[in-house]
């Protein structure tokens, strides 16, 4: 046989050995998403960041109760950038999920991820942040204009008058808003009867402890006014505020959120006043058996219905817990949030 013709009988016999390779890769990829649908219910974990200590423990404990409970589990993060996450969320969706569990980037922005989501089948769970502006399956979270509440309480038990400072979350996550919401439902009553003046009140780009400590320090040296009393959104909000504060820090009450260790050393300290801490495994577990129960086909029982301006969402809202120094033992400790040795040494 000529040599072109033996050229041509090998590329011949090398794409079919090509399309047979791709015939059974696609099968293999077909049986493999087949297993996951049928065997076994696969969760999607899409996250906003991982960069604040917090959702580290939501991450790991969502993952071992899904786990536990035999289900399949992929988490993604954003990095806190909302195109990213919508990215994630289709990557997830083209992986075969059977619902999704997303703590939205931005409450706005995530609208886009959970019609994706929804348009392929697919219940779309919020997590502890609430999706504004779109139909929405289900929310879980915890009562967070009681957060705010408890936050202004902590000040106020140490101080009533005065200067008051309010620094609040991101600007674009609904929980900001109403953290302040709650925080301002304590509060105004003081400032209308002129007990209060409210000095500051700013919300903060990202929850950033950076971004507080400067607009903080910005105030500080543009006013001649001393602060009596500040209740911040978050611990890292707490502690951006007491690096502005300097040696201040210590002589004026101020609060936060997430019972974040370093908070709870400075509540030790007394530099910070107290915090509110959410009992994430708590949260975590709610969700992640919502999951199951929506992928199961069970009959789902919520305890509330949260508005997201679009709807009245189904919604499970779980209670936060003030912390101070005097029962950082009973709530942080014995709840296993940290152990003793981490808390004290």
């Amino acid at each position: 046989m000529k040599p072109l013709k033996w050229f041509t009988v090998l590329i011949f016999l090398f794409l079919i050995a090509c399309s047979a390779n791709d015939s059974n890769n696609d099968k293999s990829m077909e049986e493999m998403k087949l297993q996951t649908d049928e065997e076994k219910v696969y969760v999607g974990f899409a996250i906003d960041t991982l960069k604040e200590d917090r959702w580290y423990r939501d991450k790991e404990f969502v993952e071992k109760k899904v786990t536990e409970l035999g289900g399949n589990i992929k988490t993604l993060a954003a990095n806190g950038n909302q195109d990213v996450q919508i990215e994630q969320v289709k990557l997830l969706i083209n992986e075969g999920i059977d619902v999704l569990i997303i703590v939205p980037s931005n409450s706005e922005a995530a609208s886009k991820a959970t019609k994706l989501a929804q348009e392929s089948g697919v219940k779309v769970i919020a997590y502890d942040k609430l999706i504004l502006g779109t139909p929405l399956d289900y929310y879980v979270s915890f009562d967070n204009e009681k957060v705010g509440e408890i936050q202004a309480q902590i000040v106020l038990d140490q101080i009533d008058e005065g200067n008051f400072a309010y620094i609040g979350g991101s600007e674009t996550d609904n929980n900001a808003h109403l953290v302040r919401d709650g925080a301002m439902s304590i509060l105004q009553p003081l400032i209308d009867s002129g007990k209060i003046n409210l000095v500051y009140d700013e919300f903060t780009k990202d929850w950033s402890k950076d971004i507080a400590e400067e607009n903080i320090n910005k105030f500080l040296s543009s006013n001649t006014v001393t602060i009596d009393g500040i209740v911040t959104a978050y611990d890292g909000l707490a502690e951006g505020a007491l690096a502005a504060l300097g040696e201040q820090a210590g002589h004026i009450p101020i609060s936060g959120q997430d019972a974040e260790l370093n908070a709870i050393k400075r509540i030790i300290d007394g530099t910070q006043t107290g915090t509110v801490y959410k009992p994430i495994e708590a949260l975590a577990n709610q969700a992640s058996i919502l999951a199951m129960d929506i992928a199961s086909g069970k009959d789902i029982s919520t305890n509330a219905t949260v508005n997201n301006g679009n709807m009245d969402v189904p919604t499970i809202l779980l209670e936060p817990v003030q912390v101070t120094k005097e029962n950082i033992n009973e709530t942080i400790i014995e709840s296993g949030h940290y152990t003793e040795e981490e808390v004290y040494n």
